[in-house]
């Protein structure tokens, strides 16, 4: 992976750090008292604050993306594999049947394109129907929508567009790889569809998550690269490039089109519900994701206050975000909050007991990353409540560490009998309950697994997504 380098006079603030040019050497002497706009792969402004804390923070995140570049093409040949050889195994009716239609020569191979070839995520949980019991019009219907949408955002193309038309009877915009200007390649996923049921006329935008064995997108969590856009504040630099943050420009309003390579992800989903909402003055639509994707979906609303696009805001129906990391410092979270509440856009939060990535980047006097909005949290029976932080919001704490881990061991025990407790539509396979064992030895890991996300928005109480009032912090 290579990074561009910016010209950053549309911020008025910014630490960028750029593996490329770190050095052992320069690794050993962050930890070291030292200006750190002087080490070759920090770029900030003159004087800034270097204490302890903070360069130990720069220097995990460096170390971070530097290992995940070092690996990232074992680590992509590993997940490809291991993601065709589950694909083998189901298109070929288990283990067993694949075993004998080896020796009777007659094995079925897999095609990735194929709306039947499923990603990791899609192997963990194969669930593709909506629930039927949540119908348009129920407080939790466009919850429980969204994260079926993120849930599939992993898949490919003909995947989703076999799901949204035959299974939901929705209408299916299409499915992009969107251009990373500082990555120079298609890095940022998403898919539309339209929802036409009489309640609920609604676009809805979602943007795929981090995938388990894409380095690209793991560098773009550990990165903890900033700007500070004036009125607006620090946002997390890895978000704004994959949302679609211009090279040299910034945040310009409007751009042209570079035919050279695939659009970027704001300016091209803008243009697509432009035409889409001035066609219907009635169609609204929401933004929504998981992981990475949740950390974009409250972006995009943002940076569509920061342009003044009013009457596109007026038209928003609402932002449902799952397994969010932390996107910008307590200004950014003013800054929207506030253009949220002038147009009435609802910003549900959603938690899922430990899950690690919500609790990123830190939330201290060294990072300044702030949560914002309403933040439904669910515990490991799915019972949701609305706080105003997730416990535990900083994730390492020696007092919460055998909490944590007698927690991930109900998770796997609940694994096994779940499907007699809940219904047989909860069941979890083989490699579900390998994953929670993982979360023995990382508790938070499993947690964040998109099956929690979409348990917790069917078992939970719709109350929590009435209007309220937020707890105070």
């Amino acid at each position: 992976m290579t990074t561009k380098k910016c010209n950053k006079e549309f911020s008025s603030d910014y630490t960028l750090l750029i593996p490329e040019k770190l050095s052992f050497y320069e690794l050993i002497r962050i930890l070291f008292p030292g200006g750190i706009e002087k080490r070759a792969f920090v770029d900030c402004q003159e004087g800034a604050e270097s204490n302890f804390e903070r360069r130990w923070i720069i220097f995990i995140s460096i170390l971070a993306q530097k290992l995940l570049q070092f690996v990232a093409k074992p680590l992509s040949w590993f997940g490809s594999a291991f993601e065709m050889g589950l694909n083998l195994c189901s298109t070929n009716g288990g283990f067993g049947m694949l075993l004998l239609n080896y020796l009777r020569g007659k094995i079925q191979w897999p095609d990735k394109t194929s709306p039947t070839f499923s990603s990791i995520c899609g192997h963990l949980d194969k669930r593709v129907e909506l629930d039927k019991s949540i119908e348009p019009g129920d407080s939790k219907y466009h919850a429980a929508l969204s994260m079926m949408c993120a849930k599939i955002a992993y898949e490919n193309k003909a995947y989703i567009k076999t799901t949204v038309e035959d299974q939901w009877k929705m209408e299916f915009l299409g499915s992009f790889d969107f251009w990373n200007d500082y990555q120079d390649k298609a890095t940022t996923q998403a898919f539309i569809l339209h929802d036409k049921n009489v309640d609920s006329d609604t676009i809805v935008v979602t943007f795929r998550g981090t995938e388990a064995f894409d380095a690209d997108a793991w560098c773009t969590d550990f990165d903890i690269s900033w700007y500070e856009i004036p009125g607006v504040g620090k946002i997390h630099g890895g978000f704004m490039k994959a949302l679609g943050l211009q090279n040299n420009l910034g945040w310009p309003k409007d751009i042209k089109q570079d035919d050279s390579h695939p659009p970027v992800a704001y300016y091209a989903i803008r243009k697509m519900l432009r035409e889409r909402l001035q066609a219907n003055g009635e169609t609204k639509f929401l933004v929504t994701g998981h992981s990475l994707g949740a950390a974009l979906a409250i972006l995009f609303p943002a940076v569509l206050a920061l342009h003044e696009e009013t009457w596109m805001l007026k038209r928003l129906r609402g932002v449902y975000s799952f397994g969010q990391p932390r996107v910008g410092d307590q200004k950014f979270g003013e800054f929207t909050t506030k253009k949220l509440k002038e147009h009435n856009i609802p910003y549900f939060r959603f938690v899922y007991c430990n899950d690690l990535v919500p609790r990123l980047p830190y939330d201290d006097k060294a990072l300044m990353f702030k949560h914002f909005g309403t933040c439904v949290y669910y515990n490991s029976f799915y019972e949701g409540k609305i706080v105003a932080e997730e416990p535990n919001k900083n994730y390492i704490s020696p007092l919460m560490a055998i909490p944590k881990t007698l927690n991930a061991v109900w998770e796997l025990i609940r694994s096994f009998i779940i499907a007699h407790l809940k219904g047989k539509e909860y069941t979890e396979g083989w490699l579900l309950r390998a994953f929670r064992v993982l979360g023995l030895i990382v508790p938070g890991v499993s947690a964040h697994g998109p099956q929690d996300y979409v348990n917790s928005t069917r078992l939970g109480s719709s109350a929590s997504l009435l209007p309220h009032q937020i707890p105070a912090q």
